[in-house]
């Protein structure tokens, strides 16, 4: 196609191997087209761009020096992994990317031997890398063999403790094995935190070339204006060697910091430690996020997540919206709240922007913590907020808190303490696939004593339970909502302080009742329009709370109709099951009641459009509707007229 950069080097590369008769100077114009061809892809399918411009060099550098996939190249995270998947046997399906039937936009196991290690989840790269290390001493087989581990983190990605867990035992193991800390000083939001900061310092005075010749004498190795600062080179040694010693003190021998993006630096150092290196050791690298693509490397994330775009101007295609997000809404009632209240706070994990929270960290940046990439602690930093008298919102992604359940358990419910959860994300998400998908938050929350557990059916309802929430000081609560647009309803002027544990009738029908939890209310409600031009009319219900339950409002349902079907956006176990337990418990099924629960099927769903992943699920109206058919012993019509 004309609008395709120009690639003919790139075009004779289909996997690494190819690339091993290329020149060092073919391999500086193979990361150029590396680069034009990861914006001309991104420009069209949307997704992580920023990330993957900031390693395009350190790819090629890497699959160049090592034996991919014999050696094992773990990304963390692994949303910069696009260019990677271009130089490994996947360029024909770059532009399927986060689609339905396309490529992940992830690394992936079963996608392919060039995954070793599937993400999406940060701070997993050493861990992993070190179990391959180990089973590589250990004579483990895998088809492709074990050579070298080797991975590749984000110095936001550091700030997880498991980092650190993975080192000191990676340092007392004393394995062979390579990390490389890509340093961008940018995760998702701008990195926070000491070590951020630590490794700011280590590189205040660019550029370090060879601190460690110049500690010698050899000042001759620095650019020019920076011969005569020797002795402050020296200095700045000292300092770094502290950093160093960070590093050192848990096992690993430390190398750069170096330029990342400049591969006369970086081919000689991997070229140098894959022949040299005995144990564990760390390359400082460092990079820019959106290096190189101009749009990207001047937005406030450097282009961490687009829609599709116009690769000339960097304008995004996104659709006009007709409804606030749900993140949005969250965003503006805490505002309002955080006005009239002193106390009230919130806490995220390294997504401000992707919570709602950006606002308040403006309006009130004294109340509004963004603990980086570090969710346990962001879960116990919240329950001590509570228990010291503030009114903590803790705003995390349905599949980001599972990293701090241990905590919500121990630190927030047994202690009973009024943290408020802003559960994000709730349900299918679309293009990030199963690794994002909110699936188990309402299995997982309802289950612990003491806890409430709301959804909002659309942002009106949100809206009334961001306010139920900062009035709730008895013990714990969480509120789930979806990724995107709300349903367009008109919002409310005043908030409602919500009943805790009572549901609302949406309306009254004959035979059997709809009983939902969440935003598939809309689905419901097509459902039952379609169901009435066959003579049913269905009761509908809206739960509002998964935990505790309406019991006298689901009795009633039991009372009135043959049947009843509850309908969640989550996986077996959660709000379904504690109302089988309630009616179990009552004797209702001694009777011959009819139940039926929809949930997630028990399988992780590929990334695809939400409408199409609900569609897999069959929880859209026409699986609703067929649902009540079947439930009530009617044939559906299957002809087609011609």
């Amino acid at each position: 196609m004309s609008d395709r950069p120009s690639t003919p080097l790139l075009d004779q590369i289909a996997r690494p191997a190819d690339m091993k008769g290329l020149s060092d100077a073919q391999l500086v114009q193979l990361a150029h087209e590396l680069r034009q061809e990861t914006i001309s892809a991104v420009s069209t399918t949307g997704g992580h761009l920023g990330a993957g411009l900031g390693v395009v060099e350190l790819t090629v550098a890497l699959h160049a020096v090592f034996n991919t996939p014999r050696d094992k190249l773990i990304w963390d995270v692994s949303h910069q992994s696009y260019p990677h998947k271009i130089l490994t046997e996947r360029r024909d399906r770059i532009r399927t990317l986060r689609t339905k039937g396309g490529l992940s936009g992830f690394t992936k196991r079963s996608e392919s031997p060039y995954d070793p290690f599937g993400a999406a989840h940060s701070s997993t790269s050493i861990s992993a890398a070190l179990g391959f290390s180990v089973a590589r001493d250990l004579g483990g087989v895998v088809p492709e063999g074990l050579g070298e581990a080797i991975a590749v983190i984000g110095d936001g990605a550091m700030s997880a403790g498991m980092a650190f867990e993975a080192m000191n035992n990676a340092g007392h193991l004393d394995k062979r094995m390579i990390v490389i800390l890509n340093d961008n000083e940018m995760s998702i939001a701008p990195p926070v935190g000491a070590l951020s900061s630590y490794l700011s310092r280590l590189y205040a005075e660019e550029p370090f070339q060879e601190l460690k010749a110049v500690a010698k004498g050899a000042a001759s190795l620095l650019p020019e204006p920076f011969r005569e600062g020797a002795k402050r080179a020296k200095d700045m040694l000292k300092g770094m060697a502290v950093g160093g010693t960070m590093f050192e003190s848990l096992g690993f021998s430390y190398i750069g910091p170096i330029d990342g993006h400049d591969l006369d630096q970086l081919l000689p150092v991997l070229r140098t430690v894959k022949a040299r290196a005995r144990g564990p050791i760390l390359i400082h690298v460092l990079t820019k996020k959106g290096k190189g693509y101009a749009p990207a490397e001047t937005a406030r994330d450097k282009g961490h997540a687009t829609a599709k775009f116009d690769m000339v101007t960097g304008e995004q295609k996104k659709a006009p919206s007709n409804a606030p997000s749900y993140t949005g809404v969250f965003g503006d009632e805490l505002v309002k709240l955080a006005a009239k209240d002193d106390k009230i706070c919130a806490v995220t994990a390294a997504m401000p922007d992707g919570t709602g929270l950006s606002l308040m960290a403006e309006r009130y940046p004294s109340r509004c913590f963004d603990v980086g990439i570090a969710e346990q602690h962001g879960v116990t930093f919240a329950a001590a907020l509570a228990a010291g008298g503030m009114k903590p919102f803790c705003a995390m992604y349905s599949t980001f808190l599972q990293r701090g359940y241990d905590q919500v358990v121990h630190d927030v419910a047994i202690q009973r303490l009024p943290v408020r959860f802003a559960i994000d994300r709730a349900g299918l998400v679309g293009a990030d696939g199963a690794t994002h998908a909110g699936s188990f938050d309402i299995g997982f929350m309802s289950n612990l004593p003491g806890m409430v557990v709301m959804a909002a059916a659309d942002e009106a309802e949100l809206v009334h339970m961001v306010h139920t929430a900062a009035a709730h000081d008895a013990g714990p609560i969480a509120f789930r909502y979806p990724r995107g647009e709300g349903e367009g309803v008109e919002m409310p002027e005043e908030p409602q302080l919500l009943e805790i544990g009572k549901g609302r009738m949406i309306q009254t029908g004959k035979r059997v009742a709809l009983l939902s939890f969440g935003t598939r209310l809309g689905e419901t409600r097509k459902a039952a329009e379609a169901l009435s031009a066959k003579g049913i009319t269905p009761t509908i219900a809206d739960a509002r709370f998964a935990k505790p339950l309406d019991r006298e409002m689901i009795l009633k349902l039991v009372a009135d109709h043959e049947a009843l079907i509850t309908i969640e956006e989550g996986a077996v176990g959660g709000f379904g099951s504690h109302v089988a337990q309630l009616l179990a418990d009552e004797g209702v099924f001694d009777a011959g009641f009819k139940f039926r629960s929809m949930v997630l099927p028990d399988t992780f769903i590929d990334q695809a459009s939400p409408k199409d992943m609900y569609e897999t699920a069959a929880m859209n109206a026409p699986q609703i509707e067929a649902k009540v058919l079947e439930v009530l012993g009617v044939a559906q019509i299957g002809e087609k007229r011609a």
